[in-house]
């Protein structure tokens, strides 16, 4: 098994190859801290890939392994970061100024938007203080590829369509109500609290099929859909990742997953919180909240959030005949 490092995304508007926007563009390509040491010179690769090692031996966070095995000072990784931070806030405000210009917004920013939509609509405060997740852990020791291309994934898109459209209708007052109730005075709680209420709130819905609840095989319905006329796993899924970004739980730390249901033999839906203490489940078969690591018979297919996707696989083992 293995750590999977996100890199950041590429703004393909406003490249630059040289100066200052070059310099900006490399750090933000690699904002995690242990690529950013190596970026610096201050690590080597050898030296993160043998902390990561002791990191998830030992579960403590890797800056606390890189100092205690002398690798880098406090000094070296409050610089590192707060030169990140610095980069990020200046990158932030030059896109932005550079975008003003550009009337049509991309799909993607409507959805990265959608959460502050419904945490207005809830009258939430959506100030939950929750870093974002720089380091992925391993899912049911499978392997994953990241894609930000979410072209093909037209359900998944198209509810999020639906759903922000349904939000300015007098039908939303049902859910925006109850979500309201239920959920007001939560947000300041940690992810896993969270994660625990928004579960049991949705798992109380109706369990249906598609089929049967609207006349079709595969239907991504919207969390207002789900709250009205319940739904199969893949809805529970994403009632509970919308309830969590309203809280202001970070994107990075949500994805549906479909995966394979190895017990039952057919494919299933739940959701992946990472949590302060690491990845845990959400899934309408289960009351609880549970850890990642203590269920064995689910094999991730691919996983996706409102940025990106990810294709999971596992490496198998090969014994070769002597």
């Amino acid at each position: 098994m293995r750590r999977v490092w996100v890199s950041c995304k590429n703004n393909q508007n406003y490249r630059n190859d040289k100066g200052i926007l070059t310099h900006i563009k490399n750090n933000l390509s690699r904002n995690k801290l242990g690529e950013l040491l190596v970026f610096r010179g201050v690590i080597s690769p050898n030296d993160l890939k043998k902390a990561i090692k002791v990191q998830k031996k030992e579960k403590i966070p890797l800056g606390r392994v890189f100092l205690n095995m002398g690798l880098a000072t406090r000094r070296q990784l409050f610089f590192v970061l707060f030169q990140q931070k610095f980069l990020r806030l200046a990158a932030s405000v030059f896109f932005m100024f550079a975008a003003m210009g550009n009337i049509n917004k991309a799909k993607a920013d409507s959805l990265k938007d959608l959460s502050y939509k419904i945490s207005v609509s809830l009258e939430l405060d959506n100030t939950t203080n929750v870093n974002e997740l720089l380091v992925y852990p391993d899912l049911f020791g499978s392997q994953e590829k990241r894609s930000d291309d979410l072209k093909a994934f037209t359900k998944w898109e198209g509810m999020f369509q639906r759903f922000e459209k349904s939000l300015k209708g007098k039908t939303a007052r049902v859910f925006v109500n109850m979500l309201k109730q239920e959920l007001d005075g939560f947000q300041s709680r940690s992810i896993l609290k969270m994660a625990q209420r928004v579960n049991s709130l949705m798992n109380e819905k109706k369990y249906i099929l598609d089929k049967n609840n609207w006349g079709k095989s595969d239907y991504w319905a919207t969390p207002i859909e789900f709250m009205q006329r319940g739904g199969d796993c893949e809805d529970f899924a994403i009632a509970k990742y919308m309830s969590l970004k309203a809280l202001g739980v970070p994107e990075s730390r949500l994805r549906v997953a479909i995966v394979q249901d190895e017990r039952k033999d057919i494919p299933h839906a739940i959701l992946i919180v990472y949590a302060e203490n690491g990845p845990v489940i959400l899934d309408n078969q289960i009351d609880d909240v549970r850890s990642a690591d203590s269920i064995y018979h689910y094999r991730p297919i691919f996983s996706i959030n409102s940025d990106s996707w990810w294709l999971h696989t596992r490496e198998e083992t090969v014994l070769a005949s002597r």
